[in-house]
C-alpha cells in the first residue's frame, strides 16, 4: 500500500478531529458565556442548588421538599445585611478579582502544618457553584468553578455578584435567599431586618443544615457577635461604598 494515502487518510482524521474539538469549545462558549452576560441585568428565577433539591424531592416524595425563595432587588436588602455577610465570608470582596490569594496561600500553610484543608472559597466562588454547579471537591467541578468565577467577575460588577448572592444563598432548609429567610425565620419583611438579625443570618452561611436560624445555638450567637464585631472593624456599611 502506498505511503501517500496512509498520510492523506490521517491529515483528514486530524482534520476532523480539529474541526470537532473547534465546535465543542465554541458550544461550551456559547453556553456557560452567554447565561453568565444575560445574568448581568435579568435576576435568575432559581439556582442549580434549588433545581437539585426539588430533582431529590420528585424522586424521593419522603423527603417533602417544599423550596422556599423570592427575590429581593438591592436596594430591598439592608446594608447590615450585606456588610454581615461580607464581614463573615469575604472581607476582602471588594479588591479581589475572583480568588482570594492571602486566604488561598493560609488555607495551603495550615494544611502543610497538620491541620484540616480548609475551604478558601470567595463569594464570587460560592454564588459561581451555587447557581451553575454542584457541591463536592471533584475536579471537574472546581475546575468549572474556577471558569463560571471568572466570566461572572468579567460580565458583573461586585455589586451584582453579591446581589446575586444574597439571593441564592441558602439560610436554612429549603430556604434560599434574603427575601424567604427573612419572612420565614423573623416573620417580617427583608427590609425591616435589623444588624443584629443580619449577624445572625450571616453566622448560619457555612452550614445552615446544622446551623439553625429558628433555633440559634450558642455556638451560632457567638458567631454573630464575632461577626458584629467585624463588620464594626471594617468601618460599618460605608465598607459598602467600596463595592
Amino acid at each position: 500500500m502506498s505511503k501517500r494515502p496512509r498520510a492523506k487518510r490521517t491529515l483528514t482524521r486530524w482534520r476532523r478531529l480539529r474541526r470537532w474539538l473547534v465546535i465543542g469549545l465554541a458550544t461550551i462558549l456559547v453556553c456557560t458565556v452567554v447565561p453568565v452576560a444575560a445574568l448581568r441585568w435579568l435576576d435568575p428565577p432559581t439556582s442549580s442548588f434549588m433545581l437539585q433539591r426539588w430533582v431529590a424531592g420528585l424522586f424521593d416524595p419522603a423527603l417533602q421538599v417544599h423550596i422556599h425563595h423570592e427575590w429581593t432587588d438591592w436596594d430591598r436588602i439592608p446594608d447590615a445585611v450585606k456588610l454581615a455577610v461580607l464581614a463573615a465570608e469575604d472581607q476582602r470582596f471588594p479588591s479581589h478579582r475572583g480568588f482570594d490569594r492571602i486566604e488561598i496561600e493560609r488555607a495551603i500553610a495550615r494544611h502543610r502544618a497538620g491541620g484540616r484543608l480548609r475551604g478558601a472559597s470567595t463569594i464570587s466562588q460560592q454564588t459561581a457553584k451555587n447557581l451553575f454547579l454542584w457541591s463536592g471537591r471533584d475536579p471537574v467541578r472546581k475546575g468549572l468553578e474556577v471558569w463560571f468565577t471568572l466570566l461572572i467577575e468579567t460580565f458583573w460588577s461586585k455589586q451584582r455578584i453579591l446581589e446575586i448572592y444574597l439571593n441564592i444563598a441558602q439560610f436554612g432548609p429549603e430556604t434560599y435567599g434574603v427575601g424567604a429567610a427573612s419572612w420565614r425565620y423573623f416573620h417580617r419583611p427583608p427590609a425591616t431586618l435589623t444588624a443584629a438579625d443580619a449577624a445572625l443570618m450571616a453566622a448560619v452561611l457555612p452550614n445552615p443544615q446544622i446551623y439553625r436560624l429558628e433555633a440559634p445555638s450558642a455556638t451560632v450567637r457567638r458567631r454573630a457577635e464575632h461577626i458584629r464585631l467585624q463588620m464594626r472593624r471594617l468601618g460599618g456599611v460605608a465598607y459598602l461604598q467600596r463595592l
